[in-house]
């Protein structure tokens, strides 16, 4: 398979992670010193700082809920990874890595071509919370995911084998798989299950 591009996705579950959150985000918003602004910045590249602590933003964001915050299982973790596995392997990408967490998921993805990274992004949450709402009830905010995600473009085999280690090394993994990599020394398949801890 040749790989045109690769990105590293990244999607935070339903108000897991909010805008403006003190931890960190990455979104679109003003700068906090000119309120009145109608530029909008965004950090979202690798490598460079992210945003965080804007407390007006958070609390409008928090406001703005629908319901309270979503955690996934590790049974659910498991489910997405099957699903991701399928969806890579229908759409013709190659699924270099994945780590999800109860609020997180990490998705390191090769496509061929140049399709749009929105619709990357569209596919992995639609065809996951698919699979999810076969399983179990949707969650009482009508989703699983936040509304966007990170999209970050790997333009070089180092941004690529960073972006992978980044990956699977990820504090309080549910589940970790990785494709084969030598680079790495990674010889692919489940890395970590929450159940083996």
């Amino acid at each position: 398979m040749n790989i045109d591009r690769n990105w590293f996705i990244t999607v935070t579950t339903y108000g897991s992670r909010l805008p403006g959150d003190k931890r960190g985000f990455v979104g679109y918003h003003r700068p906090q010193v000119d309120v009145k602004s109608t530029k909008r910045i965004i950090h979202n590249v690798v490598g460079t700082d992210h945003d965080a602590d804007v407390p007006a933003l958070r609390r409008y964001a928090a406001d703005a809920m629908l319901g309270k915050p979503t955690l996934l299982l590790l049974d659910q973790a498991v489910a997405l990874l099957e699903q991701f596995q399928e969806t890579c392997d229908y759409r013709g990408w190659r699924l270099w890595a994945t780590s999800i967490m109860a609020n997180h998921f990490h998705v390191v993805v090769g496509v061929v071509g140049d399709p749009s990274p929105s619709d990357i992004l569209r596919d992995l949450k639609s065809y996951g919370s698919r699979r999810l709402n076969r399983d179990w009830t949707r969650p009482a905010n009508g989703s699983w995911w936040t509304d966007r995600g990170s999209k970050r473009k790997l333009a070089t085999e180092e941004s690529l084998l960073s972006a992978v280690t980044y990956t699977i090394e990820q504090e309080f993994p549910l589940v970790v798989w990785s494709h084969c990599i030598p680079e790495l020394n990674l010889p692919g398949g489940l890395i970590h299950n929450a159940c083996e801890q």
